[in-house]
């Protein structure tokens, strides 16, 4: 019998709406990312507590929460936020540099010249 006051990886992540279902959830953490306490993780029953921080990585994010509750079942997303603390460190700004060249609205697709000239300045041949 589990102990009180903690509760499977798995069902933690899919009740905080995580992830989507309990099997990603599983597969998150069967996958090595999650971390518990700074601790890496390799399986989906590994028990967590309230207090216990979780780091994990997502495909384009790493979120750090800090557990508040267990919950009961998978509630709406309000029930959900009571579940953790957000500790993740706030997403830095993108630059222009990254969003690429920005057409001025209305301009169309690019001519043949103008397209020419974007591979140039590329150094596409």
């Amino acid at each position: 019998m589990p102990a009180e006051g903690r509760q499977r990886i798995d069902k933690w992540l899919f009740f905080a709406r995580v992830v989507k279902s309990r099997t990603l959830a599983a597969r998150l953490a069967q996958g090595g990312r999650v971390r518990v306490n700074r601790n890496k993780i390799d399986q989906a029953s590994y028990q967590v507590k309230v207090g216990d921080v979780l780091t994990i990585t997502l495909d384009r994010r790493i979120l750090v929460y800090r557990i508040l509750d267990t919950g009961e079942r998978r509630g709406p997303a309000s029930e959900a936020r009571l579940l953790y603390e957000d500790l993740s460190p706030p997403e830095p700004p993108r630059s222009e540099a990254e969003a690429g060249p920005v057409r001025e609205p209305g301009a169309g697709r690019p001519t043949k010249r103008e397209r020419r000239q974007l591979d140039q300045l590329k150094g596409r041949p």
